[in-house]
């Protein structure tokens, strides 16, 4: 196990260059089940998640290629060769390390007419049920129950198109219930669904695979089923990482600095760029992305997470950071995660000035932060972490960093070619018998 040595005070200068999204290369490996044959990703992130998911699929008995595309941003393409059966149970040791691995339920569901999935980890940022994925699949004809720590699903008639609304635009529930809708009878209804570019770039691959869907983008997902699917003729290109891209916009504002974020879409980021104005950071677009130059200290301002179009939650620890070294008072309020706010205690051993009240922070800028030992909790903690290390007296010592290589494949070496002082090095702390 490693951990990053940032060394705080650089400003950082220049471009950097953002891969494909994790919360979408995850979900097109996943649906890439839906047809025998061989479906290809480019721009996939080099990390360590995108690991986990090919092995989930290889022990399905699918084969998966991997080959470095990109260096610099951390991207490789993938091949997935997908049997004409593949297996129809998941497991634990693979699926404990990561939720994203649920995803193959609709898929297998929607093929094998059963499967069993071992119940999820992932990241420690608050209660993530399964309930809204069950009640749609359920709806559709599915059956559930669990066993010996897996949950089952059968569906003995197969799956029918179905009518049904979510109680919450659940990014999980909407790509579940989406990816087997594709192979059910009949039409299929999704109201209140997500809206995330993710599930955009999801429908779009399903789309060149030959399924027809109405309404990507939209709360109303339409969805007409086929009898069946087959991989793309051309490589699919997954959608940036705007999460990522928005790391680097924040970091850019954080140390007054001067940074283009190449590769991005912009407008997938339109409020937090509008919060970061707001914060006094002069914001234009570049061709094949956006540059953020910030040349004061940044001004406090207040955070309310959302499903998109609104404030994404992945974004509010890098913001809080921002916050931290900001002119004033701001108010952070987590509508998503309820756990989030543990890495505000991480926070504040670095002198940020926080006090919690339920899902709401109030944080009061201070002039400078100050290098101590932290610890990340989960993907955007670590990141927050990292980006409170740049503008922080000393040496700031982020442990448990394979948090932050689930979500960034080259975060190191790409804050480094900004000017950050940042090293990635062994931990010995870490005690080899116990893992941490």
């Amino acid at each position: 196990m490693d951990r990053f040595r940032v060394c705080g005070g650089a400003r950082l200068v220049g471009e950097v260059g953002v891969a494909g999204a994790k919360n979408s290369a995850l979900k097109l490996m996943a649906a890439a089940l839906l047809a025998p044959g061989t479906t290809r990703l480019r721009n996939v992130p080099g990390i360590l998640d995108v690991d986990i998911m090919a092995e989930v699929l290889r022990r399905l008995g699918c084969r998966v290629e991997s080959v470095e595309e990109s260096a610099a941003a951390g991207t490789v393409a993938l091949a997935m060769e997908i049997p004409e059966e593949p297996g129809s149970e998941t497991d634990y040791d693979l699926v404990r390390r990561m939720r994203a691995s649920i995803s193959v339920l609709g898929p297998l569901l929607a093929r094998r007419g059963e499967v069993r999935v071992a119940l999820p980890g992932g990241d420690a940022i608050g209660s993530r049920g399964l309930d809204m994925h069950i009640d749609g699949l359920s709806r559709m004809g599915a059956e559930f129950g669990s066993e010996h720590g897996f949950l089952v699903a059968r569906a003995p008639r197969g799956l029918a198109g179905a009518s049904l609304a979510l109680a919450f635009p659940s990014v999980g529930a909407t790509e579940n219930i989406l990816m087997a809708a594709v192979l059910a009878r009949g039409t299929t209804v999704i109201d209140n669904a997500a809206r995330e570019p993710e599930i955009v770039d999801l429908c779009e691959l399903l789309e060149e695979m030959g399924a027809k869907i109405g309404g990507a983008g939209t709360a109303t997902i339409e969805v007409q089923g086929t009898d069946a699917l087959a991989p793309p003729a051309a490589p699919h290109r997954v959608v940036p990482d705007r999460i990522v891209a928005g790391t680097f916009a924040v970091a850019a504002a954080m140390t007054r600095g001067d940074v283009s974020v190449l590769g991005s879409r912009p407008e997938h980021l339109q409020m937090p760029l509008e919060k970061l104005t707001a914060a006094g950071a002069a914001v234009s677009l570049v061709p094949d992305g956006f540059r953020v130059v910030m040349a004061r200290r940044p001004t406090a301002v207040d955070i309310v997470t959302l499903p998109y179009p609104g404030f994404a939650t992945d974004l509010q620890p890098q913001f809080a950071a921002l916050n931290a070294v900001a002119d004033g008072s701001a108010m952070v309020t987590e509508n998503i995660f309820e756990a989030r706010f543990v890495f505000l205690q991480e926070l504040g051993r670095l002198g940020a000035q926080i006090r919690t009240d339920g899902h709401h922070a109030v944080v009061r800028g201070v002039e400078r932060l100050s290098g101590a030992p932290v610890r990340a909790t989960d993907v955007r903690a670590g990141a927050g972490l990292v980006l409170a290390g740049l503008v922080a007296e000393g040496d700031t010592v982020v442990s448990e960093v394979h948090h932050i290589d689930r979500g960034y494949s080259a975060l190191v070496p790409q804050l480094a070619g900004l000017g950050a002082g940042i090293t990635r090095e062994p931990d010995p702390e870490v005690d080899p018998l116990r893992g941490g």
